[in-house]
């Protein structure tokens, strides 16, 4: 995802990078789905999950649950799937 996540990017894509999360890039605040993917990108192996699920944990301050987290190889991404709630 690019630098800076726009509101709009968001929630079109209803993903948001946990870099921009982790980072205080992003607010969510003005998120109207009650369902958001947090997607990492950033490290080798583990390391993306590692970084999907501290983000993951912010958000978890701000009411959101984690439901799963899942690698995909083929795009070399890790996607966190969080709930609202």
């Amino acid at each position: 995802m690019s630098a800076y996540e726009s509101p709009e990017q968001i929630v079109h894509s209803r993903m948001v990078s946990a870099s921009g999360v982790l980072e205080h890039r992003v607010d969510l605040r003005g998120y109207p789905h009650r369902y958001l993917a947090v997607m990492s990108d950033r490290g080798i192996g583990v390391q993306k999950v590692t970084h999907a699920i501290a983000a993951a944990e912010l958000l978890a301050m701000q009411g959101w649950r984690l439901m799963d987290i899942s690698e995909f190889t083929s795009s070399r991404i890790v996607l966190a799937f969080l709930q609202r709630g």
